[in-house]
């Protein structure tokens, strides 16, 4: 097997008995990178020499004193919206096309600590907005399944990287989808942790808990390896969660006879019927592996103006002094959130909190029922690259880029740890994923069912086929 195509783990574990060299290791994925990058547009910054450079150094520690971490040598490549010290970070906008931080962010530090080589910046949209991958900086990220379709986003290079053997661990944000939507597009696994699970430092939004980082990967083992890392309480994050990140590192096999599934559908939104056929096909495969399962959906009223209202709120605070309401560089769609959340009121927003406490209130009585609920993750399938966003689903017309991903961005005011996994294909070969929402705080419960039912389809070994 390719260097490229082994799972982070298998490479992880052949790195520290010196089975092969980092510097084998990142110039295989540099190699990866050159013939696969052209067609996807997923790498949109490039630290080669730098790259090349920590994984010798890496090499001469690994003689002296064993590995330096859990990641010892494997090549990741960082979001866009993620700062990197000395190396540009330009939230896929042109405002921001030159900037180039003087500090890393929080989960940076702590994967280089753990011995991962940063080759480079994934793609994102401008400022995270939106789950297709394009900007005017950098143009859009396609599909490696389909170079005419989007990877989705907002975390769609980090997806396409992925699928492409380009890296074998990514990270990524979620907001309203951005880590699971481009997950199910490119047929690869990515966790929104609960708030806290993985602090955001620097910030000037400590209580503000709508968005989270989270790993990316190829299978939910590599996935855990990665969130071992991330994870972990700060004393400068005070909504921070006490048990220490290694606690993911840790073998995720376990008998799921008996557990209880509810089996949603579609929450009263229009999918595509390819979606849901693929999706319904699921419900065997979790009753072969001896779950329980009911088809059940909690009471998520109130959830959608809940997520428009915080998120318009935040957007308008965080952006609005950087951004000019005619300012010409700067996407419409990034003007209009911000004018949208200019008129968020006082009101609005104690309403929204209100909302909000009822209906986490309602889901917890519901998980008190059951401890997962399994959900398709998009409503469409990857659609065309050259579309902003989906404008009608089965003849239903969007109001807005955000009415398409409603399966997504209701789940975010709950504050649960999800999971998005591979799930099938299509009769065209696109990928389908599903949700796997835990109680609060349990990422290693959904890691566990996640796991089991990734090993049960395998749809997760069907790799895209290279330029």
């Amino acid at each position: 097997m390719e260097l490229c195509d082994t799972t982070a783990r298998q490479l992880a574990e052949w790195l520290a008995t010196r089975r092969c060299s980092a510097r084998e290791v990142v110039a295989a994925h540099l190699e990866r990178i050159e013939r696969a990058n052209g067609a996807c547009n997923a790498i949109v910054t490039l630290c080669p020499e730098t790259a090349l450079a920590a994984a010798a150094r890496l090499d001469e520690t690994i003689v002296r004193q064993g590995p330096v971490g859990p990641l010892h040598g494997l090549p990741i490549a960082h979001k866009d919206l993620v700062e990197t010290r000395g190396v540009r970070t330009t939230f896929g906008s042109l405002l921001c096309r030159d900037v180039v931080p003087a500090r890393d962010h929080l989960i940076v530090e702590r994967i280089r600590a753990a011995g991962a080589v940063m080759v480079g910046k994934t793609n994102t949209p401008e400022f995270g907005m939106g789950s297709q991958t394009h900007n005017r900086l950098f143009g859009a990220t396609r599909n490696p399944y389909d170079l005419d379709r989007t990877a989705g986003g907002s975390s769609g290079g980090a997806a396409a990287a992925l699928a492409t053997g380009m890296i074998p661990i990514a990270d990524g944000s979620d907001m309203g989808g951005s880590l699971r939507n481009p997950a199910s597009f490119c047929n690869v696994v990515g966790l929104r942790p609960s708030p806290g699970r993985i602090p955001d430092l620097p910030t000037t939004w400590a209580f503000f808990d709508l968005s989270v980082m989270g790993p990316m990967a190829r299978t939910v083992d590599d996935v855990a390896l990665l969130l071992s890392v991330m994870a972990g309480p700060d004393p400068r994050a005070p909504t921070a969660l006490s048990e220490p990140g290694r606690v993911f590192d840790r073998d995720l096999r376990r008998d799921v006879g008996g557990v209880r599934v509810a089996f949603g559908e579609d929450l009263g939104l229009p999918f595509e019927p390819e979606v849901l056929t693929v999706f319904r096909d699921q419900r065997q495969v979790l009753e072969r592996l001896g779950c329980s399962v009911a088809e059940d959906e909690p009471d998520l009223d109130g959830a959608d103006r809940i997520f428009r209202v915080l998120r318009g709120w935040q957007v308008a605070a965080s952006l609005g002094p950087l951004v000019g309401a005619e300012d010409e560089r700067v996407a419409p769609m990034v003007r209009e959130n911000i004018a949208y959340g200019r008129t968020v009121t006082a009101a609005d927003l104690a309403w929204a909190e209100g909302q909000r406490s009822r209906l986490v209130a309602r889901v917890g009585a519901f998980f008190a029922r059951h401890e997962f609920l399994v959900l398709p993750v998009s409503q469409v399938l990857p659609f065309s690259a050259d579309t902003p966003w989906v404008r009608a689903i089965e003849g239903v017309a969007m109001a807005d880029y955000l009415d398409w991903m409603r399966s997504c961005f209701w789940l975010s005011p709950l504050a649960l740890p999800v999971a998005a996994v591979p799930a099938g294909f299509s009769a065209t070969g696109l990928p389908v994923g599903i949700q796997i929402v835990g109680r609060p705080r349990d990422e290693l419960g959904v890691l566990q069912l996640a796991r089991a039912f990734e090993e049960a389809t395998g749809a997760g070994r069907r790799r895209p086929q290279l330029p």
